[in-house]
């Protein structure tokens, strides 16, 4: 992993998750980190390749976002995309302007297939564009390989130096020959081998988990949900009876759920475990009442996560590590240096200041979703384990817009519980990347029965999505559609409307809150 390793850098780009896993599919390990990373630090890591990001700004600006010159002097071959291209050209003396004409979307770019960067690349390709500015001179040394009618630059080059950039970004679906762009770069110009498998990482993994648990004692937290799942048998083939893995039911699961997770991973399940379930929903409840915003909701869950977690600690005895389930996408959107906070996750951004463990032990926290998947595989986790529906770490607290109380869990958990039913019915759970009920907090006037209601809004949201870092809103039958809203308005009491959540992430998220 510390041979081969490229460096994402983000600049306020909205696809910086994405120039990672599109990477990582080379089988070259790769990281997101922020603009202002010190150069000391990039040496350290002794990256094979740099890429630059997009960002919303433009280079010019006062305030925008950018970084030092003397990157450029660090040896390492650097890939810029979009703003990341016109940052190379504004640093080392090329000219970056407002374009004559905005391109956004599907654009044919005429490349030259002599560039390591295009090499196997159609002549005329079709790439995504979105940009107002433009490189109008490319600096000196540069050659443009790339151009569109009114985008002079759509890539240079300097391939003395192994300086790249491209103004579109490849790392989209739009952009068709995109993955072979990244790989090429990975390959023909970083020189990696690509190393990054899954079997190595696991084994790995296991490895520093048992060097570094020594005979400590851990606890992990257990949700039941993929990722903590996969985490804990992790912990447990590393280290065994040493694990304690808690279950704490906060009244916030989906419908059965606590009893399914016992199922699973308690006495009578398949895994050797010590397993401990703490049935505290009333006190979250308490501790939710009142509380609509999400950020303070997410807070409070995570905070009070921690302190039952402590004293199932001191229950146990002394225990030196917190195993938590915390994936990359957690820890991206949670914010990097200065980039922005999409939402605190509760094991990243919502613990509190004070902790009672030695250390936090997160095994999967450089892995994406679809990594994780494969990681769970690689440890014998079987499929319908693995390729569980996600589920947030506040669980139904994210998905009830507003305040929570026992009565709106009840109104999402059965509505949750018809809407999952429809689907596994209709024989399309495996085509979706997530589908969930949520209870908005719009009240509406109804007619039941010959009699006027004023009850809740449930919205159902269905995404298409491979790495849960960009998805599509689902066009799911109507027949499924209609079946579930009679369903959830007849059989819910305090529901008397279902929306159907069209939008894709991003802009949204693919949570509500």
């Amino acid at each position: 992993m510390e041979k081969e390793m490229i460096i994402v850098l983000d600049f306020g780009g909205q696809y910086n998750q994405l120039i990672a896993r599109r990477v990582r599919e080379c089988n070259v390990y790769c990281e997101v980190h922020s603009y202002n990373m010190p150069l000391e630090q990039i040496k350290e890591m002794n990256p094979k390749g740099i890429i630059f990001t997009g960002g919303p700004n433009s280079v010019y600006g006062e305030d925008s976002a950018s970084c030092p010159k003397e990157i450029f002097e660090l040896g390492i071959p650097i890939l810029g995309i979009c703003y990341g291209a016109q940052l190379t050209a504004h640093l080392l003396g090329g000219k970056v302007a407002t374009a004559p004409v905005s391109e956004y979307g599907k654009t044919e770019v005429e490349v030259d297939t002599d560039s390591k960067l295009f090499e196997g690349v159609s002549p005329k390709t079709i790439c995504w564009m979105s940009h107002t500015d433009y490189i109008e001179k490319a600096p000196e040394g540069f050659k443009i390989t790339g151009t569109t009618p009114v985008c002079p630059v759509a890539a240079m080059e300097c391939e003395e130096n192994n300086w790249y950039a491209v103004q579109f970004h490849p790392e989209v679906m739009h952009t068709q020959e995109g993955t072979k762009m990244l790989s090429n770069f990975v390959y023909n110009v970083c020189k990696c081998l690509g190393e990054w498998k899954m079997d190595a990482f696991v084994e790995r993994t296991i490895g520093e988990i048992r060097e570094k648990v020594g005979s400590g004692r851990a606890l992990c937290a257990l949700s039941g949900g993929v990722d903590s799942s996969v985490a804990a048998v992790m912990m447990a083939k590393a280290i065994g009876k040493q694990l304690t893995c808690v279950f704490v039911d906060h009244g916030l699961l989906r419908k059965n759920e606590g009893d399914e997770v016992e199922a699973i991973f308690g006495p009578e399940g398949q895994y050797d475990l010590n397993f401990v379930r703490v049935n505290a929903q009333e006190r979250f409840y308490e501790k939710l009442a009142g509380v609509s915003d999400t950020e303070q909701k997410r807070k409070i869950i995570g905070e009070e996560f921690i302190r039952v977690f402590e004293e199932e600690a001191k229950k146990i005895g002394k225990v030196d590590f917190l195993v938590q389930g915390t994936i990359y996408p957690d820890v991206i959107e949670s914010g990097l240096g200065k980039s922005a906070v999409i939402k605190s996750h509760h094991n990243v951004g919502g613990l509190p200041e004070h902790v009672d463990f030695k250390e936090i032990i997160e095994p999967l926290r450089m892995l994406f979703k679809d990594e994780v998947r494969k990681a769970g595989l690689e440890l014998g986790i079987p499929e319908r384990l693995v390729f569980r529906q996600p589920f947030p770490g506040p669980g139904l607290g994210v998905r009830i817009i507003g305040d929570v109380t026992p009565e709106k869990v009840r109104i999402v958990q059965d509505a949750d519980a018809i809407y999952r039913e429809e689907i596994d019915k209709a024989g399309i759970a495996g085509d979706l990347g997530q589908y969930f009920a949520a209870l908005t907090n719009m009240r509406s006037v109804g007619c039941m029965g010959d009699e006027r209601t004023y009850d809740y809004a449930i919205a159902l949201r269905a995404v298409l999505t491979s790495d849960f870092m960009t998805a599509e809103s689902a066009e799911l039958p109507w027949e499924v559609l209609g079946k579930a809203t009679s369903r959830i308005v007849n059989e819910v009491k305090g529901v008397n409307r279902v929306l159907y959540d069209c939008t894709g992430k991003p802009p949204a998220t693919i949570e509500f809150e």
